[in-house]
């Protein structure tokens, strides 16, 4: 059975805590939990990972022709156009 307790954290690291845990999409506490138990040296129950991966696009392709990552100023100007596209 779980058990209720208090403890008193400095209020940055209690903010940076729940940030963590929101993009791993887990809750406040499965993170502390996490952190207690690498710090005691316990192993964690079978089937739970040490980190949760948020979910990965499924899109495939690649670059469209035409796109080179060196030239910054062309890559500026096709967002730009994109943009134009979008909002007609």
């Amino acid at each position: 059975m779980a058990e209720r307790t208090t403890v008193r954290l400095p209020e940055d690291l209690v903010r940076r805590a729940k940030r963590k845990a929101a993009a791993e999409g887990r809750t406040l506490t499965a993170l502390l939990e996490d952190g207690l138990r690498r710090v005691i040296g316990e192993r964690m129950p079978a089937g739970r990972a040490g980190r949760v991966l948020p979910p990965v696009s499924a899109a495939a392709g690649g670059l469209m022709p035409g796109v080179d990552l060196d030239d910054t100023a062309a890559l500026v100007g096709l967002e730009d156009r994109d943009y134009v596209e979008r909002n007609k």
